[in-house]
């Protein structure tokens, strides 16, 4: 599972903060460096750039998830 984030999102460190505590494995991969990793950001969120884009190793994704709903989509892969 990889996180798309900025270092400024607030959602994005609270989102970190719960995985560290659930023990939820992920990478992460700012933006900001990464140019190609925004435009996929884009490309999945029609256009934006909205952080944080989570995406499964089925290649689905989420944005701005909660805890519970990434937990849910763990679940089910």
């Amino acid at each position: 599972m990889i996180m798309y984030s900025t270092p400024w999102c607030g959602y994005c460190s609270r989102l970190k903060a719960q995985f560290g505590r659930e023990g939820i494995a992920f990478e992460e991969v700012n933006i900001e460096e990464h140019p190609d990793a925004a435009a996929l950001v884009e490309q999945v969120n029609g256009g934006n750039q909205t952080v944080p884009t989570i995406v499964f190793a089925d290649g689905t994704a989420l944005t701005n998830p909660s805890l519970a709903q990434v937990k849910a989509k763990l679940a089910a892969v």
